[in-house]
């Protein structure tokens, strides 16, 4: 299961340096597959979005942090424990119910953005 950011975000950007795969973005930011990652070229996510690697993807929040899901792994292959849940101050990154997945797909998405 991917990890989400809830709108209690009092947008203070610990988590996002702790992200292996710079799947945390400040609100109403383009991001990128390839932002901090392998991915090159046509890039098709394991949650089913593609684009190009390097083409800016449209913000999943204007008004606080976001987590991209077909970025996170939960920090699988990194860590014991998702590090952007671990230092938030305010407990909002919490478990996506809507991006469920198993272990052994966040290692697969793992290994797919970081060759």
């Amino acid at each position: 299961m991917a990890i989400k950011i809830t709108d209690e975000c009092i947008n203070c950007g610990a988590c996002e340096p702790e992200c292996p795969n710079n799947a945390i973005y400040e609100g109403a930011m383009d991001w990128r597959f390839s932002d901090g990652t392998d991915a090159q070229g046509f890039f098709v996510g394991l949650n089913g979005h593609s684009a190009d690697a390097d083409a800016p993807q449209a913000p999943i929040s204007d008004d606080y942090y976001f987590i991209v899901p077909d970025k996170c792994t939960e920090c699988k292959g990194f860590h014991d424990e998702p590090q952007c849940a671990a230092v938030c101050p305010v407990d909002c990154c919490v478990p996506d119910e809507d991006h469920e997945e198993s272990e052994d797909r966040l290692l697969e998405k793992k290994a797919m953005l970081h060759h």
